[in-house]
């Protein structure tokens, strides 16, 4: 049975986890951190520090090997089976490679983001109610891209891609949103636009949001909070003010350089 800890929609708590993969690398090593309804949340780090391990531990992609984590007072470490995806229809995810059909349309992608609220042969005979298709297109319109409904989504550009990730993960109507490297393969103009659209729609519907970046001057224009993480640890929690060149040195264990900043 799961268990319910309390009521707090969209809260994220990390008790103690650690993961240990097969390979016997431990990728986090006694988390602990608590994210209140609403924030923005940017985690920063090399490759390798646990920050992709860190997100996929909050829709259990990853399970803690130690420890758990308990969203909207639900331990999601220990859920499993309807409970799992129940969980899971509320944690929205927009991937680094946009994670497309790309043979489908769109829309159809959009779609696909309120399969977890309808019964399974709705989702094998594309008989989606007109209120989920009206509200498809809304979130289309909400990344600014309303005209691309109907176009395969291999046609698209990177930046559009993304923005029909990011719609699809709308389209759960989420209390939580995870985005893992969502500008990693974008150029710096378009990644701006994406990350704003990903804040302003945040903002706009009180989702709390964890975004995994590597590039220091992004996550100070758009995280009213940063975490900092070097290999499995935390090891800076503040705000952008308080991230410093630095502390970011600190997170890196190195200098940091040119191909840490992502400008206009």
């Amino acid at each position: 049975m799961t268990e319910t800890v309390g009521p707090a929609v969209g809260h994220i708590a990390f008790e103690d986890v650690e993961v240990v993969y097969k390979t016997g690398l431990k990728a986090l090593k006694g988390v602990t951190l608590s994210i209140p309804k609403g924030q923005f949340v940017v985690v920063v780090g090399l490759s390798g520090a646990g920050k992709s391990t860190l997100i996929r531990t909050v829709n259990n992609l990853v399970t803690p090997s130690s420890g758990r984590v308990v969203v909207e007072g639900v331990d999601i470490t220990h859920a499993r089976g309807q409970a799992l995806r129940a969980a899971r229809s509320d944690i929205g995810m927009i991937f680094q490679t946009f994670n497309l059909v790309k043979r489908s349309s769109v829309i159809r992608n959009v779609l696909s983001g309120r399969l977890g609220d309808l019964p399974a042969w709705r989702g094998v005979l594309s008989a989606f109610p007109k209120a989920d298709q009206a509200y498809a297109h809304d979130c289309l319109a909400r990344v600014g891209i309303p005209e691309k409904a109907y176009v395969r989504a291999d046609a698209l550009s990177g930046g559009q891609q993304q923005r029909v990730g990011i719609a699809r993960a709308l389209a759960q109507r989420p209390s939580v949103m995870l985005a893992d490297e969502p500008v990693a393969s974008l150029d710096p103009p378009t990644s701006h636009a994406v990350m704003s659209d990903l804040k302003r729609i945040a903002r706009e519907d009180g989702i709390t949001t964890i975004v995994n970046l590597h590039f220091i001057d992004m996550a100070r224009d758009y995280a009213d909070r940063i975490i900092g993480m070097r290999d499995g640890v935390v090891v800076f929690d503040g705000t952008p003010q308080e991230a410093t060149d630095a502390a970011f040195e600190e997170i890196y264990g190195r200098p940091i350089d040119d191909k840490d900043l992502r400008g206009a």
